[in-house]
Order: structure tokens, then C-alpha cells, then sequence
């Protein structure tokens, strides 16, 4: 298959793996992207739940994760993978990152030659410390310029209420990148484009452990002087990783880095903000995983971003605090002190 980049989103076939709340939202704003340029939109969406995918196709909702937000009509779900994936030139991934491989494993032959795929997972992967797109390159055999990765402020339910947000499609390819963009321009979602894909997945992983750690000195009743020196340092530790790996310091200045991070620490709709939150009131890990009904990312990649920074020599020492209270050597009445502990030195020397 060849796709025309060319083209807008009125002649794409999408297929959106993962009906939870940011992976119906994207479909929701596909359809409407579509809609808003004359044309009938044609999306289909895997969920591994029967009776979410039958109220989606019924009664154009998903309740469990948009509550009452209305779905449009261009939306079809399915339990059945390859149904949804057969002929789709457009493949969004909305699924848990730690999953992701796997499950591109049992895929690979259903997604059609020359299909471009979008990665809509924020997460580093254990083990291996590779990012969602490098997954889907080494799973799928396919080139980075056909991998775009969209993020953001992305608050799922924000969006799905369409409230104007922008974000940011990151490609190798330009064009590419450009592609994509157009395919989910609604009213209300207003995408920009860069080449920069380490440093826009790099942003997308951290805020999330950053977010915790706000969380957590919420849950301990700190204040707000407490939290935006987290964010902000935070911020730095984000740029130290983004730039060892290759990445642009401009994007941390952006909406996947600094717009990212503002959002995922100061929202109760943040999944990592909640998590963290939870912990900073005196909950166990496991507590806290029982009590979550949506997947917090930053839990899952914290220890991989650790490990990934001591390989590459880079001081994250919020992130390392965070994870001594995940593996519970650390407890929270501690984690204070440590959030901001680097030697002194002057403010902009990363």
C-alpha cells in the first residue's frame, strides 16, 4: 500500500488499537476531523471488552472512561483485531506501554504493507529502555519515518469535552508528521508538527514520574512553593535526559515538554497525579494499583527511566527518589528533602 501524504483525513481507513479513555478520544477526534472537512470519517476502534465495544456500536458512548461524552457515528468498534485493522492505511496504538510488544507480536501480520502508526503511549520500556516508537519499529520491521508519536497536554476528558487543546505530532519525516497532523485537525484539537521524536517521547515519559512526585507532596498536604519547584526541576531533569539522548532542548520549552508537564502535575484528571497523590496520604503501591481503574504510566516506567539515566550518567534525582518509594525503600514522610537534592550550582547549568 501506498499512501498519498497528500491527502486529507476524509480518505483514511483508521484503526485505533485500545478503546480506553485517551485511545476513544483520539477516535472521537479523527471522526470529527474528518466530519470538519465535508467528508464521512471511517474509524474503527479494538477494545478487549465486549460490552465496551458493544455500548460504543449501540448507544455511542464509553462510559466507563468518558462517562457521558457522545461518540459520533463514524465510530465502529470490535473485539475482533483483525477486523479492525484489515485494509487501515492510518494504525493509532493506545494500549499500556509494558504491553505494547507482545502485542505487536500477535499483530504484525494484520497491519497492512505501508500503513503509517501513530503512538499515542507515554511510557519507556522495562528492560530494554526503549521508547514506544523504537518498540514499534524493531516489532513491526518498519522505518522510523513511518512511526509518528502525538503528545502533549492531553488530558483525555478535557478533550473529549472538546475544550481547545493543542498538541504536538512528532515524525522523522515531515511530511509524515504533517500527514498525521491533518488527520486529527478538529475544531477544537490543533496539532503542530516536529522532527524531534526523541525529545517529544523523552517529555511524555518523565512528566508522568514528575506528576507523582507532585502528587505525592499534595497527598503530604506541601504547598504550591513545594510543587512548582518539583515541576520545575523536574523540567530540568526531563531536559538532561532528552539531550544525552539526542533530543532538541526547544521541545522541552513546547507542549510535549513544559505544556506536558503543567498539565499531568496540576490536573485531578492526571492519572500519575492521583497515583502520586494517593501515596502522599499514607497508601501502599498496591493499594494504591487496586484503587486506580486506568493505568499509570509512571509507575510502570519510573525504574526504566532510573536505569536509562545511570547508563547515560544523567542526575534525576526526582526520578530517583520516586522510585526508592515505589520499591519501597523510601518512605513518603522521606521523599522531601531529596526532591531537589544536586549540588549547588548556578540555575541553568543542566
Amino acid at each position: 500500500m501506498t499512501i498519498n501524504l497528500t491527502r486529507g483525513p476524509s480518505a483514511t481507513t483508521v484503526a485505533v488499537l485500545g478503546a480506553g479513555s485517551w485511545g476513544t478520544t483520539f477516535a472521537k477526534i479523527l471522526a470529527d476531523a474528518a466530519a470538519a472537512s465535508g467528508a464521512d470519517g471511517n474509524i474503527r476502534l479494538w477494545g478487549r471488552r465486549r460490552e465496551v465495544v458493544d455500548q460504543i456500536n449501540t448507544l455511542h458512548r464509553n462510559e466507563q472512561y468518558l462517562k457521558d461524552i457522545a461518540l459520533p457515528p463514524a465510530i465502529t468498534a470490535s473485539t475482533d483485531v483483525a477486523e479492525v485493522l484489515a485494509g487501515a492505511e492510518l494504525v493509532v496504538l493506545a494500549v499500556p506501554a509494558q504491553t505494547l510488544r507482545p502485542q505487536l507480536r500477535e499483530w504484525k501480520h494484520l497491519v497492512a504493507p505501508g500503513a503509517l502508526v501513530v503512538s499515542l503511549m507515554k511510557g519507556l520500556e522495562l528492560h530494554s529502555d526503549s521508547r514506544m516508537s523504537e518498540v514499534i519499529c524493531e516489532e513491526l520491521g518498519i522505518m522510523a519515518t513511518r512511526v509518528a508519536v502525538v503528545s502533549g497536554p492531553n488530558l483525555a476528558m478535557e478533550i473529549a469535552r472538546e475544550e481547545p487543546t493543542a498538541s504536538v505530532v512528532a515524525c522523522t519525516d515531515s511530511a509524515v508528521a504533517a500527514r498525521v497532523a491533518r488527520s486529527c485537525t478538529a475544531p477544537y484539537f490543533r496539532p503542530y508538527t516536529t522532527t524531534d521524536v526523541v525529545g517529544v517521547e523523552i517529555g511524555g515519559i518523565v512528566k508522568n514520574i514528575i506528576a507523582l512526585a507532585v502528587g505525592i507532596c499534595e497527598g503530604k498536604k506541601m504547598g504550591d512553593n513545594t510543587k512548582a519547584s518539583v515541576i520545575t526541576r523536574g523540567l530540568a531533569e526531563t531536559s538532561r535526559l532528552t539531550l544525552a539522548l539526542g533530543g532538541e532542548a526547544r521541545t522541552m520549552a513546547g507542549l510535549a515538554g513544559l505544556g506536558d508537564l503543567v498539565a499531568t502535575c496540576s490536573s485531578p484528571l492526571s492519572r500519575n497525579h492521583t497515583a502520586g497523590r494517593l501515596l502522599g496520604t499514607g497508601l501502599t503501591l498496591e493499594q494504591v494499583t487496586a484503587e486506580m481503574t486506568q493505568t499509570a504510566e509512571g509507575i510502570k516506567s519510573a525504574q526504566a527511566v532510573h536505569e536509562l539515566a545511570g547508563k547515560l550518567d544523567v542526575e534525576m534525582p526526582i526520578t530517583a527518589a520516586v522510585v526508592a518509594v515505589l520499591a519501597g525503600k523510601l518512605s513518603v514522610d522521606e521523599l522531601g528533602p531529596l526532591l531537589l537534592s544536586r549540588d549547588l550550582k548556578a540555575e541553568g547549568d543542566y
